[in-house]
């Protein structure tokens, strides 16, 4: 879709349809797994955490806390936050964000992962990094979600609001055992899907490989070795030419129309979230 993308398209005017292009035909498994570092990432802030932990969501109901959010999220993208079911979701979200008293820069703070984490997972691990387009229409997509959250003050550029990100980091990340808590509940989560008992402590370490040293002080989990961190990202950077010879993706990667854990027979967008 990058040709497509290039020739055709506006970051800002179409900024929906970019990111949807790039998401859900080039992207779907790598934005799944930034995605899901995000998830973690926002862990490492711990008064972010502390609500988290009170609330029980991620603790008690952890697989499905995923799905409805994984779920909430894609109906908008997948379908358009002006859709009828995006705006069913996008108002589902804010039913939930409104039972509780939650500071502007951590509203902020979490949006501006879903625009940098998969920027940044590319970067690293992905077949190609995104462009520049898809950078800025990814931006203009999240702060129109943003606006549509009535969050205020979201940064007026793409380089702004990555300034914002890597400022509220330096300056809130830190260790509490919250934190450790939603982390480990999270990790073992992803684990429990891909491998048996017996193998998760191997496989915790490789998703320790994936997190910088910082966050993972944050979250009170070991850092890696260097050698282990080389190993796991060249394993995943190996996949880079056999997806680029690969023929493009003809039909989206919709995540709405796959069973999940949670919803084997289907779901309402009001069955999303805590009741």
């Amino acid at each position: 879709m990058r040709d497509h993308i290039e020739a055709n398209l506006d970051p800002v005017e179409d900024h929906q349809e970019i990111t949807f292009l790039s998401t859900c035909y080039d992207f779907p498994w790598d934005t799944q797994r930034a995605l899901e570092l995000a998830l973690i990432r926002v862990f490492g802030i711990a008064r972010s955490s502390r609500l988290l932990v009170r609330t029980g969501e991620f603790l008690e109901r952890t697989q499905k806390r995923y799905d409805d959010t994984v779920l909430i999220l894609s109906e908008m993208l997948e379908n358009g936050y002006d859709s009828e079911r995006g705006r069913a979701a996008l108002r589902r979200m804010n039913q939930q964000h409104r039972r509780y008293t939650i500071p502007n820069d951590e509203y902020l703070y979490t949006l501006s992962t879903f625009v940098f984490e998969p920027v940044r997972w590319n970067e690293r691990f992905g077949w190609r990094p995104l462009t520049e387009k898809e950078k800025l229409a990814t931006y203009h997509y999240w702060k129109r979600v943003g606006a549509l959250m009535n969050i205020a003050d979201i940064p007026p550029s793409y380089e702004a609001f990555e300034r914002f990100n890597v400022d509220f980091e330096a300056e809130h990340m830190r260790f509490s055992e919250d934190n450790r808590k939603l982390a480990v509940a999270t990790r073992d989560l992803l684990l429990g899907w891909v491998l048996p008992g017996p193998l998760r402590p191997l496989g915790a370490r490789f998703v320790h490989a994936m997190l910088d040293d910082r966050l993972l002080d944050a979250l009170g989990l070991p850092r890696p070795a260097p050698a282990l961190r080389r190993l796991v990202e060249g394993a995943i950077r190996a996949r880079t030419p056999v997806l680029r010879a690969m023929p493009r993706r003809r039909s989206p990667r919709l995540l709405t129309t796959k069973k999940t854990r949670t919803y084997p027979d289907g779901y309402r967008i009001e069955d999303l979230g805590a009741r």
